[in-house]
């Protein structure tokens, strides 16, 4: 599986509404998933080299999962305090 080009994440300094965040997250946790499946498929095939390549995928998608939801989060309470 290739790395994403998504050119959608915002730049910092750049102000995202909570819902732009959790929809971003949302599309990281699909290519999360989609990522672990290739994970178990080449887990099958005994392709060790390949999934080694693939954990180091799912651990940077997972922080910028993460990077999303702290982003969502920020908004939310930005938005409430407004």
């Amino acid at each position: 599986m290739a790395p994403s080009n998504d050119t959608r994440v915002p730049r910092r300094g750049t102000r995202v509404s909570a819902d732009e965040s959790l929809v971003r997250a949302e599309e990281l946790l699909a290519r999360l998933e989609a990522t672990r499946s290739e994970l178990e498929r080449l887990a099958e095939e005994n392709d060790a080299e390949g999934a080694l390549e693939v954990l180091a995928q799912l651990g940077e998608i997972a922080k910028e999962v993460e990077q999303e939801l702290l982003r969502a989060q920020r908004a939310g309470e930005a938005d409430a305090n407004a």
